[in-house]
């Protein structure tokens, strides 16, 4: 379904109810830089209106940083349902609490802050349980809820299909439900460190809780994007006996082989993935994760049939992880995946008794509390993966050259007027107009 015959859909069906105001009010003649989302691979920095407080539970927080996601690159390419001309992009962001409703307790102007990507209440059932991803009062996507039976959580600029709010690639975000929905942090954590909290860091983390993954297991990660590389770090720290990378991106092949002591694949020399996992682990892995996504494919078979809408997402990743997971063993699936598959191997999965579970989008506010105490302890480091830091200004090359995978680049700190200089340890500034882009600041 694209976007246009679901944005139809929507307007037939009338948004489901929901406990917050998804538009928001505006500050009067106050203008900010953000990313606005136009069509297929149509993103644009402009001047728009700055948000004020709408909801007496929100905050208006000055953007100190912000970053592009793999799953960013899938609103790029117009392959999420519901996207509308003039959306603000973005879901990872942290800043400073600028404007603060009449009804927030926990934070006041002047705080410095971390962001959740979903929007959660903080009240229903499911935020009660700690799966604030999964808030039932603030999407307010009818079509996903056709789609789904049920829909996720509201998230920060990631189009109408998960609820339209303004994303925070952009100087100024308004948070809903701010008490829940934002993190205080330290001032001994320079912002590098603390905005992967917002997706990442928990993402990955959450990925491999999902995957079952333990002292002595052996584990298959497809997609070294951030949260593959991540996941490698975590499956690590996790005691697993071997952590194997596929991917076809020698600057992320190289990392896991040599800073992380993983196994690697690259599917463009090796074809046949799943005979050369079982060349590593005889009976199989015990867990696999797929942090790649339905928009690679390799093959002719789902190529066509995703040009022609046939399907909206592929199988081909998921059936390498069912041929090569061990009888009983544990498949996740964190990548994005949002629609209908062909050719998926149901019989494997039956017959070898696998679980496969999908990941959803993680609960962060069930772990970034502790994983914010790993950051503190020097236990985990985001900063590992961070290749580049550009101007909010320069958004729209960046989107291009991370889809491309050019220049190295892996994961990004995107500054604003807001921003303090980069901390010690962390990439300088680099600039696609200037024509000054620094080497990748992850070192092999």
């Amino acid at each position: 379904m694209n976007t246009v015959v679901a944005n139809t859909a929507e307007k037939v069906m009338g948004d489901r109810p929901t406990a917050v105001s998804t538009d928001h009010k505006i500050r009067p003649d106050q203008k900010m830089k953000a990313l606005v989302w136009h069509g297929n691979r149509n993103v644009r920095v402009e001047e728009v209106p700055v948000p004020a407080v709408t909801d007496p539970t929100d905050v208006v927080c000055k953007v100190t940083g912000t970053t592009v996601c793999g799953s960013d690159l899938h609103l790029y390419h117009r392959e999420i349902m519901q996207l509308q001309d003039g959306d603000i992009l973005g879901h990872e962001w942290m800043g400073i609490v600028d404007e603060v409703g009449p009804e927030v307790k926990t934070l006041k102007k002047g705080d410095r802050v971390v962001a959740s990507f979903q929007i959660a209440c903080g009240e229903c059932k499911f935020c009660k349980e700690g799966l604030s991803s999964m808030c039932d009062k603030t999407n307010s996507s009818t079509l996903q809820a056709k789609l789904y039976g049920k829909p996720f959580a509201g998230i920060f600029g990631y189009s109408h299909f998960a609820g339209g709010f303004a994303g925070g690639q952009a100087e100024y975000v308004r948070c809903p439900y701010a008490d829940n929905c934002l993190l205080k942090v330290p001032d001994s954590l320079p912002d590098e460190k603390v905005l992967y909290l917002s997706d990442i860091v928990p993402t990955s983390y959450h990925a491999v809780q999902c995957a079952e993954v333990s002292e002595g297991k052996s584990v298959a990660i497809w997609g070294l994007g951030p949260i593959g590389l991540l996941a490698s770090q975590w499956s690590k720290l996790a005691g697993a006996r071997r952590v194997i990378g596929i991917d076809c991106v020698p600057e992320r092949l190289a990392y896991v082989k040599e800073k992380l002591g993983c196994d690697v694949i690259d599917f463009s020399q090796q074809k046949d993935v799943v005979a050369a996992l079982y060349e590593m682990e005889p009976d199989g892995v015990d867990c696999c994760i797929d942090a790649a996504a339905f928009r690679y494919t390799k093959g002719i078979l789902h190529s066509v049939q995703r040009a022609v809408g046939m399907e909206t997402d592929q199988s081909e990743i998921v059936n390498e992880a069912l041929k090569a997971v061990r009888k009983f063993g544990t498949i996740c699936l964190v990548a994005d995946y949002a629609g209908f598959a062909n050719q998926f191997n149901i019989g494997a999965l039956m017959e070898k008794g696998v679980t496969l579970r999908g990941a959803g989008q993680a609960p962060v506010l069930r772990y970034w509390h502790d994983l914010l105490k790993k950051i503190e302890d020097g236990e985990f480091d985001p900063t590992m993966i961070l290749s580049h830091r550009f101007k909010i200004d320069e958004f729209a090359e960046l989107y291009d050259h991370f889809d491309k995978k050019e220049y190295g680049i892996m994961k990004t700190f995107v500054e604003t007027r807001f921003s303090k200089p980069p901390a010690p340890g962390t990439p300088q500034l680099s600039s696609f107009k200037e024509g000054k882009i620094l080497p990748s600041a992850v070192h092999v």
